[in-house]
Protein backbone atom coordinates (compact mmCIF):
# COMPACT_ATOMS: atom_id res chain seq x y z
CA UNK A 1 0.00 0.00 0.00
CA UNK A 2 1.37 3.51 -0.69
CA UNK A 3 1.49 5.81 1.18
CA UNK A 4 -1.31 8.91 1.94
CA UNK A 5 -1.02 12.41 1.28
CA UNK A 6 -2.90 14.81 3.65
CA UNK A 7 -5.65 15.86 1.74
CA UNK A 8 -6.41 11.51 0.96
CA UNK A 9 -6.31 11.18 4.57
CA UNK A 10 -8.53 13.79 5.77
CA UNK A 11 -11.96 13.33 3.47
CA UNK A 12 -13.82 16.55 5.02
CA UNK A 13 -14.87 18.40 8.17
CA UNK A 14 -17.88 16.92 9.86
CA UNK A 15 -20.27 19.74 9.98
CA UNK A 16 -23.17 19.10 12.62
CA UNK A 17 -24.74 21.17 15.57
CA UNK A 18 -22.77 18.85 17.95
CA UNK A 19 -19.49 19.20 16.15
CA UNK A 20 -19.82 22.42 15.69
CA UNK A 21 -20.53 23.31 19.34
CA UNK A 22 -17.51 20.67 20.53
CA UNK A 23 -15.42 23.55 18.17
CA UNK A 24 -15.43 25.93 20.63
CA UNK A 25 -13.75 23.63 23.05
CA UNK A 26 -10.88 22.87 21.07
CA UNK A 27 -12.09 19.76 19.08
CA UNK A 28 -13.16 19.14 15.23
CA UNK A 29 -14.38 16.24 13.58
CA UNK A 30 -12.70 15.39 10.81
CA UNK A 31 -14.18 12.57 8.06
CA UNK A 32 -11.34 10.23 7.11
CA UNK A 33 -9.63 7.29 5.49
CA UNK A 34 -10.53 4.23 6.30
CA UNK A 35 -6.74 3.10 7.00
CA UNK A 36 -5.52 5.95 8.21
CA UNK A 37 -4.01 5.65 11.88
CA UNK A 38 -3.97 8.61 14.66
CA UNK A 39 -0.31 9.22 14.09
CA UNK A 40 -1.44 10.13 10.42
CA UNK A 41 -4.39 11.55 11.33
CA UNK A 42 -2.60 13.86 13.55
CA UNK A 43 0.33 14.78 10.77
CA UNK A 44 -2.04 15.46 8.00
CA UNK A 45 -4.36 18.08 9.99
CA UNK A 46 -1.12 20.02 11.37
CA UNK A 47 -0.38 20.19 7.32
CA UNK A 48 -3.25 21.12 6.02
CA UNK A 49 -4.12 23.96 8.78
CA UNK A 50 -0.64 24.85 8.68
CA UNK A 51 -1.48 28.44 7.72
CA UNK A 52 -3.11 28.60 11.03
CA UNK A 53 0.13 26.94 13.31
CA UNK A 54 -2.53 24.21 14.60
CA UNK A 55 -1.11 21.70 17.41
CA UNK A 56 -2.76 18.54 17.87
CA UNK A 57 -3.22 17.44 21.28
CA UNK A 58 -4.69 13.80 20.94
CA UNK A 59 -7.06 12.27 18.35
CA UNK A 60 -9.74 10.27 19.03
CA UNK A 61 -11.14 7.85 15.71
CA UNK A 62 -14.01 6.01 15.51
CA UNK A 63 -16.16 3.85 12.38
CA UNK A 64 -19.88 4.66 12.25
CA UNK A 65 -21.98 1.24 11.85
CA UNK A 66 -24.07 1.08 8.68
CA UNK A 67 -27.48 1.70 9.90
CA UNK A 68 -30.50 0.23 7.83
CA UNK A 69 -33.19 2.55 6.33
CA UNK A 70 -36.84 1.86 5.00
CA UNK A 71 -38.78 3.79 3.25
CA UNK A 72 -42.43 3.19 1.47
CA UNK A 73 -42.84 4.37 -1.85
CA UNK A 74 -46.61 3.49 -4.19
CA UNK A 75 -44.40 0.50 -5.61
CA UNK A 76 -43.62 -1.21 -2.40
CA UNK A 77 -41.10 -0.86 0.67
CA UNK A 78 -37.61 0.09 -0.19
CA UNK A 79 -34.67 -0.70 1.99
CA UNK A 80 -31.34 -0.36 2.08
CA UNK A 81 -28.34 0.47 4.63
CA UNK A 82 -26.44 3.86 5.07
CA UNK A 83 -22.51 3.75 4.45
CA UNK A 84 -20.07 3.01 7.49
CA UNK A 85 -17.86 5.78 7.42
CA UNK A 86 -15.12 6.75 10.00
CA UNK A 87 -14.29 9.98 11.69
CA UNK A 88 -11.86 11.26 13.82
CA UNK A 89 -11.77 13.96 16.41
CA UNK A 90 -9.27 15.98 17.15
CA UNK A 91 -8.15 17.55 19.80
CA UNK A 92 -6.32 20.99 19.54
CA UNK A 93 -3.67 22.78 22.05
CA UNK A 94 -5.11 25.51 24.32
CA UNK A 95 -6.26 29.26 22.82
CA UNK A 96 -6.11 27.44 19.11
CA UNK A 97 -8.82 27.15 16.64
CA UNK A 98 -9.52 26.26 13.00
CA UNK A 99 -11.66 28.50 11.06
CA UNK A 100 -13.96 26.88 8.75
CA UNK A 101 -16.57 29.56 7.59
CA UNK A 102 -14.43 32.65 7.06
CA UNK A 103 -16.54 35.38 6.24
CA UNK A 104 -20.12 33.79 7.15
Amino acid sequence: MSALTAPEIILRPVISEKSIDESGRGKYTFAVHEKANKIQIKAAVEELYRTEKVTVVGVNVLTTKAKEKRRGTRRGRISGFTTPWRKAIVTLAPGQKIEFFEGV
